[in-house]
């Protein structure tokens, strides 16, 4: 594979005299892909059934002539307001009842089936129009599905939906009576049509109802882009992708995945940084312009398994952004670290969102590769930098991992929905599990839940899986490497109720939780020898040997040579020091990194990343502070 670098384009921004030079100074630059198109319906189609494509027609021209290959996107994310008069109804409405209005962009309810047709009308039209022409080299569908907390709509149309997804699930009222525990409380239902939207109610409403409305949301967004994806497919064999959002996990991202050909997603590890990654002040302050040093890894090796293998960044952060609570510049050198280490694992494109910022309209402060005035921005230098690099080192094949470790969407919906506890949940508990590999020198490869074949790892973590799935769990009991399960992992059915035999149910391992307590912050667990669980402990039963037991000799971690399960959540120290002495028995080197120092392995190199703002030493190399290094391995 040979790594290339792109950017996100707006013709409709700028005087059309101007895109000739553009085009000019993005190849000069060392650019080979542009995206354009994802928010322009309203240029597109300024009235119902009237279409302007030329100014399409001649900005896709002048991209390719210059020898760019262009990335067009579908502009479902920005509805025109002539829609919004067609299909007043077609707007999402948030868990207080209250439609979200026009004015902005992702304003349109997944359920809304005219405002769908409408989405695959625009698409088939663009791919007519466009999916013969040789400059056209790859699709985006829409932008960032669930963006401002979009996902989830409580309209009369996800109502009508809902009840109807239910009755195909279901088949009658008393099996999902039955599943639900609707006899708790009196909840019963005669009808599907009985059945509303879990909001609003007077106190939460039932759990199994909640993730049944989470379960048809996310096959909504499923269903929203298959119908763009079939369109493009009747008239392209250009790949097609969609932009995901980090630690964004309001639809299973695997099942929007399937239909793709690449998973990309929008890299802004500053803004990550300060608006949804945990962390003391200290910490934050130390990494405040470079970005949380295991972040973009973790999302990079989740979307590689979202895309099978293929995946983009189709925005990477080049300078401020607008969006987060406060907006740093990242410390020089930071454009260049985070693109390598995308190519590092395995990103085929790493594209720069903007070309030039606008000077007009909610992004305004947003930083691109030029200034307003069209004079560059310092991510520019740093952009041309990697494109020669690149070019230099060649090609880079992904390397297999050694560690597995396991995602579930539904999961974290399901921590959502039982939290059991006000400061954590699922994404946070797998999160630090990947910490801890990193930290430790380990390479990982994240998995699905189906995942049916574990043999290619010496390591495989699962914690945190609510309800293992058939496969997952057939392949965890065959296993003949070292798998770390828990907390609460294969502790609820899959309508999240208490399994009868209590979970864990996996052949070969004989234990069960038989008490839960989540633990508040002021508190934790202390485990004999050092170490501490927090937020989380489970009492365990059982005849599995105990390999490690609590200060109060309580069971820790509970198991088999192969499959073990921890009864807590591990403090970060912890759940280092049990991933190192794992890796160790499986026959594995791992390392004990200073903060900030990160490595990542292809089949060819090895890179090492500096993260900190201080210059550091690897294996008598200075990297300095935001610096990269690789060696042929």
């Amino acid at each position: 594979m040979n790594p290339t670098l792109g950017v996100c384009y707006y013709p409709e921004h700028w005087p059309e005299e101007q895109w000739a030079e553009d085009a000019a100074r993005m190849v000069h630059t060392g650019l080979t892909w542009v995206r354009i198109g994802e928010f322009a319906w309203a240029r597109m189609e300024p009235e119902p059934g009237k279409f302007t494509w030329e100014w399409l027609d001649r900005a896709i021209e002048v991209l390719g002539n210059a020898g760019l290959k262009v990335v067009l996107g579908t502009p479902t994310a920005t509805p025109p307001r002539w829609m919004i008069d067609k299909y007043p109804d077609m707007l999402a409405v948030d868990a207080e009842g209250r439609p979200r209005k026009f004015g902005s962009r992702r304003h349109y309810c997944f359920s809304h089936l005219g405002y769908r047709e409408e989405s695959r009308r625009i698409t088939r039209l663009m791919a007519e129009r466009y999916g013969k022409n040789p400059h056209v080299q790859a699709w985006q569908t829409d932008n960032e599905y669930s963006c401002h907390d979009t996902t989830l709509s409580y309209s009369d149309a996800a109502r009508t939906g809902f009840q109807d997804w239910l009755a195909q699930k279901y088949q009658s009222p008393d099996a999902l009576n039955r599943a639900w525990g609707n006899v708790f409380w009196s909840m019963d239902y005669d009808d599907f049509r009985q059945i509303d939207l879990p909001n609003l109610t007077v106190t939460e409403p039932n759990h199994p109802h909640q993730l049944a409305f989470r379960r048809y949301s996310s096959d909504q967004v499923v269903a929203f882009n298959r119908a763009q994806v079939d369109e493009i497919r009747k008239h392209s064999d250009a790949p097609i992708s969609h932009n995901y959002m980090g630690r964004v996990t309001d639809f299973d991202h695997f099942k929007v995945g399937a239909d793709l050909d690449i998973a990309a997603w929008d890299s802004y590890p500053l803004g990550f940084l300060l608006d949804r990654i945990e962390g003391d002040d200290a910490f934050k302050a130390r990494f405040l312009k470079q970005g949380h040093p295991d972040n973009q890894a973790f999302h990079h090796d989740l979307y590689r398994a979202v895309g099978r293998g293929r995946w983009w960044i189709m925005e990477q952060q080049p300078g401020p952004v607008n969006w987060a609570p406060y907006n740093p510049a990242p410390l020089p050198g930071m454009c260049r670290l985070w693109a390598w280490e995308a190519f590092a694992h395995g990103a085929e494109a790493v594209c720069y969102f903007r070309w030039r910022q606008a000077p007009f309209a909610q992004e305004q402060m947003h930083a691109g590769l030029l200034r307003p005035d069209s004079q560059p921005a310092p991510a520019l230098a740093e952009a041309a930098q990697v494109a020669e690099e690149v070019a230099a080192l060649g090609r880079l094949e992904p390397q297999k991992a050694d560690v597995a470790l396991i995602f579930d969407y539904e999961s974290d919906w399901a921590w959502q929905i039982q939290p059991q506890g006000a400061d954590f949940g699922f994404f946070r508990l797998a999160f630090d599990a990947y910490r801890a590999c990193r930290r430790a020198g380990l390479n990982v490869d994240i998995l699905p839940p189906d995942a049916a074949d574990l043999s290619d790892y010496a390591v495989v973590l699962a914690p945190g899986l609510m309800t293992l799935s058939d496969p997952l769990r057939a392949a965890l009991a065959a296993y003949k490497g070292i798998a770390l399960i828990g907390p609460r992992t294969d502790t609820k059915t899959d309508e999240l109720s208490i399994p009868d035999p209590l979970g864990p149910n996996i052949p070969g391992l004989d234990v069960s939780v038989a008490l839960t307590e989540s633990l508040p912050p002021i508190v934790t667990e202390p485990l004999e020898g050092g170490g501490e669980f927090r937020h989380w402990f489970e009492h365990f039963e059982g005849s599995a040997p105990v390999l490690r037991r609590t200060a109060a000799g309580q069971p820790a971690i509970m198991g088999t040579k192969h499959l073990r399960t921890l009864a807590g959540w591990p403090c970060p120290e912890t759940f280092f020091g049990l991933i190192r002495d794992l890796a160790t028995e499986a026959g594995l080197t791992p390392m004990d990194l200073p903060e900030g120092l990160r490595l990542r392995d292809t089949a060819s190199h090895r890179f090492v990343f500096n993260y900190a703002p201080e210059a550091q030493e690897w294996q008598g190399t200075t990297i300095p502070a935001a610096g990269v290094h690789w060696q042929a391995r």
